[in-house]
Formats: structure tokens, C-alpha cells, sequence
């Protein structure tokens, strides 16, 4: 019997990126062990109270890997898989995504381990209200702020800012507590758009410097929730040729191009871009392999894998989803010359938009839409070029420049704190 290798954990991966990075730059052992480990793990372990009377007990988990640039910023996720090995290793990310775009936030992240689908509106607000009680300590408007991940909202980033509020305001409204809130609460213009049009800046400098005609190009996209379609619609807005879209239960595609305002309401009527009229049915896995210049993968991990890389015919690859292409299809990739924009700056318009939100929330002060957006432009533009001039200089892909520049930050911010006391 075959002995196969075990997997490696998320943590065990981030390290391992954080490792290649480190090695480039000749970072000295001290930071190393600084920069490799996360500042604080807390694991709470809570009761709630269900609609029927009884009890139940949840574990919740909230992490901050580094903050020396500033606060900790990151999501909140409510998943029946979320382990804390899983929340070490997004929170690592998070102080990278965030060293890359010039916020001045840490990383965090945090989790509950439950499946909120099984819930009622009532118990999730119960669960909410009690798993902020138990993280308490560590939150706080110059402390950490959450913000929405995966099954969590703007309705529950309300719960969180009410329960702060509560506890240590005496019930007046602390709008910078968490980012992603309603805009009745301090909710900022523009976020819900704010990955997918990210994104869509991010391949607008790409193509600038790499001689890609935005307004004949072919477009592919895998997924078609808030980012993909936001993505979508704008690049259509604009007279890219978007070919082919999916979402769960699978894809459409016309090479002629869709007509992406047609297809979202579609979807809104139906739940599904499957079936839409002329159109041809592809799956997920096809749909990666069509022919394109620009493929934004939206959807889930791991899609572009040592199995599939080599039949990409995109020329231009952004990331909107987080971890959609592996470690062995970078290298596939990268060797194929396929530009890959990695999700940790392509996505970073959510928590750039996030610390806009922040600022207004601490000012009291609000934004139009159109300052969101066009400080959002400056900052993904200012990030694109520092990414590729030390792709330029240490001859790498953009995914290891990119964290060859985060590191490079944070470090730097150690040196000149120092170590206290």
C-alpha cells in the first residue's frame, strides 16, 4: 500500500510563502520568528440559547498576526469548518494584503464553527451577540476591527457594532468598530462593489503594461456573486467581450460575447445564469479552459491545479476569489508566461474600501461614491507598480513580488519600532 504525503494545512502553506519571500530578501533570523508567528490566539467556547429552549455550546476563534503597521483588520466567517489552524493562516494573509495596499492595519481573522444555515434569524443573532461578548477584549475601533467573510453580512457586522457599542459605550453607536455595515449605521458608499471593481482596476494598469487592448479583449469568469458580476458588468461597460460566466450550478457561454446586464437579470429572476438564452452550457471546469485573454477566476480554491494549468489559454489571470490557482500551477503558469494578478493584491479592493469605511466611521465624516472610488483607483494603481517593479528587479511572478514587498514592509516597520521594552 502507497504511502501518500500528507496534505499541507493553510498555515503550513502561508508559512511556507511567507519562508520563499524571506529568503529573497535575506531577512535576518530575529524578524524571521517575529514575522512567522502570530501576536495573540484566542479560543472562546460559548453557550447559546436556541429557539426550543435548549443549549448549545460553540467554539469561536479569533486571531491577530502583526500589528505593527496599525489595528487588526479581518473578516469574521461562520463555516462548520472553520479550525484555528484556518484562521492563523488568513489572519498571516490578511497583514500581508494589508502591507501591500499602504493600510495601516495588522492582520487578523476569526471564525465560529458552525453552520449558519441551520440557525434561525434569531439564533444567529443570539450566536453573534454572544461570540463579540467573549472577543471583547480584543476588539475595538484602534484594536481590531472584523469585518463580513464567508456567510457572514452587513446584518451581522450590525449585531457586532450594536453588542461593542453596548458593553462599552453604554449603547452610543461606535461606527468604526467593524467595517462592512449597513450605510444607515456608517456603512461606506461603495463597498459592496468594492472587490469586483477593484479587480477591474487592477487588470486595467495590468493591461497597460502588458499591451492588452481592454476594449476588443475576451473575458472568462468563474463565478458570478458580488465580485464576478460586478467585475462583469463593468468590463462590458467598457467594451470587453465577455465570453463565457458561472456560478454553482454552472456556466454559459457565446463567444460573440453575453450581454452581461441581461444575464444578471436573469439570474435575479431564475437564481442561476444556467439556461440563459443563446447560450452554449459549460461547466466550472470547462469554462477555465475556453479560449480568453483575460480569465477572473471568482468562485472557489483551487480551480487552476497541475491538472489543468497547462490548457489555460488566458493570457491575463485575476484572482478575485481567494486561492483559486495552487503552488504547482503558479509555476506551470509562470513558465507558460501567463500573468497571474494574485488575489492578495487583485482582491484587495474589500478591505481597502474597508479602511476607507474606517476613516469615515472615526471622522463621522462620509464620502460620495465617487471619492470611494476614485481613492480606491489611486491605491490599486500605486500597488499594481510597486508589485511589478520587484517582480522587475528580483525577476519573479507578481504573487512573490507581491509578498516579497509586504514582508519587506512589515519588516521594516519592526526595525523602526524596535523591540519593547
Amino acid at each position: 500500500m502507497a504511502i501518500t504525503a500528507p496534505q499541507q494545512s493553510l498555515y503550513e502553506i502561508a508559512i511556507e510563502q511567507f519562508e520563499q519571500a524571506a529568503d529573497l530578501i535575506g531577512l535576518e533570523d530575529e524578524l524571521r520568528q517575529i514575522l512567522r508567528t502570530c501576536k495573540r490566539e484566542l479560543i472562546v467556547h460559548f453557550p447559546v440559547e436556541m429557539d426550543d429552549g435548549s443549549v448549545k455550546v460553540f467554539t469561536g476563534y479569533r486571531v491577530h498576526h502583526n500589528l505593527a503597521a496599525g489595528p487588526a483588520k479581518g473578516g469574521i466567517r461562520y463555516h462548520p469548518n472553520v479550525t484555528l489552524d484556518e484562521v492563523k493562516a488568513l489572519a498571516m494573509w490578511m497583514t500581508w494584503k494589508c502591507a501591500i495596499m499602504g493600510l495601516p492595519f495588522g492582520g487578523g481573522k476569526g471564525g465560529v464553527r458552525v453552520d449558519p444555515k441551520l440557525l434561525s434569524p434569531g439564533e444567529l443573532q443570539n450566536l453573534t451577540r454572544r461570540y463579540t461578548t467573549e472577543i471583547s477584549l480584543l476588539l475595538g475601533p484602534h484594536q481590531d476591527i472584523p469585518a463580513p467573510d464567508v456567510n457572514t453580512n452587513p446584518q451581522i457586522m450590525a449585531w457586532i457594532m450594536d453588542t461593542y457599542s453596548m458593553h462599552r459605550h453604554g449603547g452610543v453607536g461606535v461606527p468604526a468598530v467593524v467595517t462592512g455595515k449597513p450605510t444607515l449605521l456608517g456603512g461606506s458608499a461603495g463597498r459592496l462593489e468594492a472587490t469586483g471593481r477593484g479587480v477591474v482596476f487592477a487588470i486595467e494598469e495590468a493591461a497597460k503594461t502588458y499591451q492588452i487592448d481592454l476594449a476588443t479583449a475576451r473575458v472568462v469568469i468563474q463565478g458570478f456573486g458580488n465580485a464576478g458580476s460586478t467585475a462583469a458588468r463593468l468590463l462590458y461597460e467598457q467594451g470587453s467581450r465577455v465570453v463565457a460566466v458561472s456560478d454553482s450550478r454552472g456556466g454559459i457561454y457565446n463567444p460573440r460575447g453575453l450581454d452581461i446586464p441581461a444575464v444578471m437579470a436573469y439570474k435575479q429572476q431564475t437564481g442561476s445564469v444556467v439556461g440563459f438564452p443563446e447560450a452554449d452550457p459549460v461547466t466550472n471546469e470547462q469554462l477555465l479552459e475556453l479560449p480568453c485573454d483575460i480569465l477572473i477566476p471568482a468562485a472557489l480554491e483551487e480551480q487552476i491545479t497541475e491538472h489543468n494549468a497547462s490548457r489555460i489559454q488566458a493570457r491575463l489571470i485575476a484572482e478575485a476569489a481567494n486561492g483559486p490557482t495552487t503552488p504547482e500551477a503558479d509555476r506551470i503558469l509562470f513558465d507558460r508566461g501567463v500573468i497571474i494578478l494574485p488575489d492578495i493584491y487583485a482582491n484587495a479592493g474589500g478591505v481597502t474600501v474597508s479602511y476607507f469605511e474606517w476613516v469615515q466611521g472615526l471622522q463621522h465624516f462620509y464620502w460620495t461614491e465617487e471619492e470611494v472610488n476614485s481613492r480606491l483607483r489611486t491605491i490599486m494603481t500605486r500597488a499594481f507598480h510597486a508589485i511589478h517593479a520587484t517582480a522587475e528587479r528580483y525577476r519573479v511572478q507578481l504573487r512573490t513580488a507581491a509578498l516579497v514587498l509586504a514582508v519587506q514592509r512589515v519588516a521594516e516597520i519592526t526595525r523602526l519600532r524596535g523591540i519593547y521594552p
